[in-house]
């Protein structure tokens, strides 16, 4: 009898932890926004759905899985701003029922297990409430620690067969922090296998890599995606960027490392006393599974912390918090339990922190700039378009008026819809292609000079710039309408074609058009 209730206050706890995390996600997906991130992936899935593929039609250096998972979405559930938010409120879910039972596998009391994964669920997708490319690679990356340290844990093969699906996902959101983690989880791997050699854990590893490397190439196959564009756009380019990413690390200081995520560090604290503590005890601690299990949490969220400072994005890893203090409360009742008292403060802190944190993050919208913006004047999006009902429109580009944004938007969305000619679409606001029912034939998923689109002069803007014009040829492209502001850069059309290429007109406000002619760069591209 004290079994089956057990079992039924944690059926309880999974669904009530289901509908908190979806709901709370739901919430804040609706509530204000950032053109160039809002967007970018809604159009994307939208593309894909109508048989238009990322490195093959668009320029992209973002992970593809997003806009893959975004059109099944659509598929079911028709294309809408609920069925956006939706996809990344299932994947807040995922992420708080995978810490519920990864918690529960160390045996802490399912009260504290559903605690934590509660917080987890309030400071991780709400944060944007839409899919978007760093979160879900953290998340992938955290769900990937998660399979390895059960793996250690439970001692089952299974997990091992999954742990390289896991990081394929991760890698194909985003490949930060995904490298971080990859390495981390190798070297971990390895020292593990040192120890406790096992080759069927090591078959079980490589028939999931396999497995899902196959499923990889074979949707290239389908989508007929050459992989030397997935190579260039996906790997390559990013590496060129990415070498200048590590300036984003200075200055090296106590504040920015410390400081700033002083929360995660101090969660680690119990952690590392535990791992002392063994060691003075225990000669080979440092050769069991608790040691590895600890040591890799401690080191991949150095590893976040990383990735959050080389970002040119709103802080999203404090999700990490309750993670981090879940782990210290079940390692303090285990090996310091004679002060209770210390259980009460993790409690008090990581309530603490989620209540500051949620609120000056999550609840002020930080992550899309609106930190300083009042939201009371938002609007509905749904005068702009049905698909948009509920959406409370605000944009840090038009804080104090944003019935002027949507007018502007009408107006150009009535010219292009009157303009028959082949056209290319060109904007952070990618939402009025899927409003007027048609592909963009825009040669780039987003425009930002230098981190997506390569600047003049570096090292793979020859390879962008003939995508960009072979995108115009093979489309038979008359015109390019330019939707502004830019958020990442203002000639986009200038940086890439020579001027008696085009022929350019301002015609309203936020609106211009380049009208191409014949030229040497249309006649150069084979």
């Amino acid at each position: 009898m004290n079994t089956n209730l057990f079992k039924n206050s944690k059926s309880i706890y999974l669904i009530f932890l289901f509908f908190f995390s979806v709901s709370v996600n739901q919430f804040y997906g609706f509530f204000g926004l950032n053109p160039i991130d809002s967007f970018a992936s809604f159009n994307a899935g939208y593309d894909i759905l109508n048989g238009h593929f990322p490195f093959k039609d668009y320029w992209t250096i973002t992970g593809p899985l997003i806009a893959f998972i975004q059109a099944l979405f659509f598929k079911i559930f028709g294309v809408s701003w609920f069925s956006y938010v939706f996809h990344a409120s299932i994947l807040n879910f995922i992420l708080a029922i995978s810490t519920f039972l990864l918690l529960y596998n160390f045996k802490l009391n399912i009260n504290f297990c559903f605690f934590y994964s509660v917080l987890v669920s309030i400071l991780a997708h709400p944060s944007t409430g839409t899919p978007y490319v760093d979160q879900q690679a953290a998340y992938y990356s955290t769900i990937s620690i998660f399979c390895f340290i059960l793996a250690l844990k439970t001692n089952l093969r299974i997990y091992w067969f999954f742990l390289p699906i896991l990081l394929v996902f991760s890698f194909l959101s985003k490949q930060a922090p995904t490298a971080y983690i990859v390495i981390i989880l190798f070297i971990f791997s390895t020292y593990y296998f040192i120890f406790n050699f096992n080759l069927n854990k090591i078959i079980f590893g490589l028939v999931g890599a396999a497995t899902i490397i196959t499923l990889f190439f074979l949707t290239l196959l389908i989508a007929e995606i050459p992989f030397k564009l997935f190579l260039e756009q996906y790997i390559l380019f990013p590496i060129s960027v990415g070498e200048g990413r590590y300036d984003y690390l200075e200055p090296i200081s106590f504040t920015r490392f410390f400081l700033r995520f002083k929360l995660i560090h101090f969660g680690t604290i119990i952690l590392i006393a535990t791992i002392i503590k063994n060691i003075k005890e225990k000669t080979q601690y440092v050769k069991s599974n608790e040691f590895i299990i600890i040591i890799t949490l401690i080191t991949c969220g150095y590893g976040f912390i990383t990735h959050q400072l080389m970002t040119i994005n709103g802080i999203f890893i404090f999700f990490l918090i309750p993670i981090f203090f879940g782990f210290s409360h079940i390692f303090y009742s285990k090996y310091f339990s004679d002060r209770k008292y210390i259980l009460y403060l993790i409690i008090i802190i990581v309530i603490g922190s989620t209540a500051n944190y949620g609120y000056k993050y999550i609840h002020k919208r930080d992550f899309w700039d609106l930190q300083n913006v009042s939201l009371k004047n938002a609007i509905n999006a749904e005068e702009l378009d049905v698909m948009l009902k509920g959406l409370k429109w605000k944009t840090v580009l038009y804080p104090e008026n944003p019935k002027e944004e949507i007018s502007n938007l009408k107006e150009v969305i009535n010219i292009i819809k009157k303009d028959d000619r082949k056209k290319s679409l060109i904007t952070d606001y990618q939402i009025i292609s899927v409003i007027l029912s048609m592909y963009d034939y825009s040669p780039s998923k987003v425009w930002f000079e230098f981190h997506v689109n390569p600047s003049m002069g570096t090292k793979y803007y020859d390879v962008y710039k003939n995508f960009f014009i072979n995108k115009l040829i093979e489309n038979n492209i008359e015109i390019i309408y330019v939707i502004r502001p830019l958020w990442g850069g203002k000639y986009t059309v200038e940086n890439v074609l020579n001027k008696n290429c085009f022929i350019k007109k301002n015609i309203t406000k936020i609106l211009d058009s380049y009208l191409l002619i014949k030229c040497k760069d249309f006649e150069n591209q084979t």
